[in-house]
């Protein structure tokens, strides 16, 4: 199902801007808002339990060679929350969607808005929400009729297939949006 809801029925929205720590660079990704750092938490081949809702962004402005960075950063959390190593090729599976989802949203930035400014990554025991945002003025959309025998353009279809729900949001008098998705966490 495609969607250009601000929000997914029942969701609180974007995670805050600040989320009580302030944006990190590139180069040194954080987590935020209580998430469990990759250095720490558990020890070796243990997978850290999610408590709450987990949150980390990483600042993509001016950064180069942002799809592989947005994917490596996206890797890092999936590690730090348990999706990762996966035990089953069902889990290995929902990791790998998120890695996709990942790599469209931000190359969707790249070619159509005027690049991503910040990846955001978020879950808790039921949902893993990926939010992207740019300075673009578009509107993204799954391009119909679909298709799948042609090169490009199938990168919000992608999104939309693997996805729970996505959409846009925009905020009054401030350049650009943030679009974000939503996959099931695996069981």
């Amino acid at each position: 199902m495609s969607t250009t809801r601000p929000c997914s029925p029942g969701d609180r929205g974007p995670e805050s801007g600040d989320g009580g720590a302030s944006a990190v660079s590139a180069r040194s990704a954080a987590p935020v808002d209580g998430a469990t750092s990759v250095d720490g938490a558990a020890p070796a081949g243990a997978a850290p339990a999610p408590v709450g809702r987990q949150a980390r962004r990483l600042s993509l402005d001016g950064e180069s060679g942002v799809v592989p960075l947005a994917r490596d950063f996206a890797r890092q959390a999936l590690y730090a929350w348990g999706w990762l190593p996966a035990p089953s090729a069902d889990r290995r599976a929902a990791a790998e969607d998120v890695l996709l989802v990942v790599s469209e949203l931000v190359t969707n930035a790249c070619l159509h808005a005027e690049g991503p400014d910040e990846l955001r990554i978020s879950c808790d025991n039921k949902v893993l929400r990926i939010e992207v945002s740019d300075r673009g003025a578009g509107q993204p959309a799954p391009r119909t009729p679909h298709r799948a025998g042609r090169p490009g353009g199938h990168g919000m279809f992608i999104v939309q297939r693997l996805c729970l729900d996505w959409g846009v949001v925009r905020t009054p008098g401030v350049a650009g949006k943030t679009v974000w998705a939503e996959l099931g966490a695996p069981a």
